[in-house]
């Protein structure tokens, strides 16, 4: 049976979390180093180690690497806390795509590649991408990887371009997804490679420019020229590469909506406050139906959010993959909190769509996530296959 009691513990920990985002990374939010490409390197240091210092760096990582070895439940709960603002998974380090990528690899890296490239992320002292969107390839069918990898019995060699590569700029460990074609040596088929990003080869064509700013390093274009990476840069086993997208993906959907949760909180509660008063028409907006069916339809989106996430969270603390129920809360939750977004522009008129709030900006970065590991539609079509199988 599901219990919805938070331990107190937790709770407190919650709140702590909260504070810390409010008093501290908040004021952060005018900084000019939060750029058009997101939060610089720098900003992004400055806000670590005023984590550190409360000892709220990398919660969710395994005990063993000085995590706290969050449950997936705890960790919505903590998360959504963090959310409050854009800056605070930044700051503790469990904001896309670091946190999806230490999931990853602490799954799967041999102990030599902990040592070399999980363990400096969970310390935050530097950050990683994961490879494998395509201009014209690999996207949401990730079996359209264009990317090949060419193996002579003791290097491989990579050539590819890739896009849409979120942190490219400045990542010091690269997780790149790549087919290895077909050789008397290995399996062939789509593998996970594991390097430092100033190997000679990458080369990062330019910084795209979009409408999102969460992201250190914004979302890059790179481009794969003859790279050449040694048999040990295997992340696990060649022809593997889509199961462990899969293990990473379905966890890494439900922190964004987490996250996002605690986003959308922070806009709802600027509709609030500004709906108590501003007055328009002899009295506080807030008294007019209009308005205050939007505050309603909010708080019972948010709501259902929460209750989506923490069903799906609960699955997989039982052991359970929960893909499908992993695709229903990304599907579900990008678009109510998007709706959520939208009416809380809406509320605050004019100045909604100006930089007077952060609304705006969760407005946008909000549009952005209904396209994060996967756009909706895509999410739908696998949870429709699942129920024309199941019926």
């Amino acid at each position: 049976m599901i219990d919805f009691t938070i331990p107190a513990e937790l709770a407190a920990e919650r709140d702590r979390v909260r504070q810390f985002v409010i008093d501290k990374i908040v004021p952060f939010e005018r900084d000019p180093r939060l750029t058009s490409h997101g939060p610089t390197d720098e900003l992004r240091q400055e806000l670590v180690e005023l984590a550190r210092a409360e000892k709220l760096l990398t919660v969710q990582a395994p005990e063993s690497l000085g995590g706290r070895g969050l449950t997936h439940i705890e960790q919505a709960v903590i998360y959504e806390a963090a959310g409050w603002s854009t800056l605070g998974p930044v700051a503790m380090n469990c904001a896309a795509p670091d946190e999806g990528n230490m999931f990853l690899l602490s799954k799967i890296a041999n102990p030599e590649q902990v040592e070399r490239h999980l363990a400096p992320a969970v310390a935050g002292h530097q950050r990683t991408v994961f490879a494998m969107t395509e201009p014209d390839g690999a996207g949401s069918d990730p079996g359209q990887l264009a990317t090949t990898a060419t193996f002579d019995g003791e290097n491989f060699t990579i050539n590819g371009r890739k896009w849409l590569i979120t942190g490219a700029d400045g990542a010091k460990t690269w997780i790149i997804m790549a087919k290895v074609l077909p050789n008397p040596h290995v399996p062939e088929g789509p593998t996970l490679f594991l390097t430092d990003g100033d190997q000679p080869g990458i080369v990062i064509e330019r910084t795209m420019n979009t409408m999102d700013r969460n992201y250190v390093g914004g979302h890059g274009v790179v481009r794969f020229d003859n790279l050449t990476l040694p048999e040990s840069a295997l992340l696990g086993e060649t022809g593997q590469a889509l199961r462990y997208a899969q293990l990473r993906l379905a966890p890494a959907r439900l922190t964004h909506c987490m996250r996002w949760l605690g986003a959308a909180e922070r806009a709802q509660s600027i509709a609030v406050d500004y709906a108590k008063t501003r007055t328009a028409f002899g009295k506080p907006i807030g008294d007019h139906e209009g308005v205050s069916f939007m505050l309603a339809d909010n708080e019972i989106a948010l709501h259902q959010c929460r209750l989506t996430i923490w069903h799906a969270c609960w699955l997989m603390d039982q052991g359970e993959k929960a893909r499908h129920e992993s695709s229903i809360a990304k599907a579900f939750v990008s678009e109510e909190l998007f709706k959520v977004a939208d009416r809380c522009v809406q509320v605050l008129g004019g100045i909604g769509i100006s930089d007077e709030t952060v609304v705006e900006m969760i407005f946008r970065d909000m549009r952005a996530f209904r396209l994060y590991d996967g756009p909706t539609e895509v999410h739908k079509y696998a949870i429709g296959r699942k129920v024309l199988r199941s019926n």
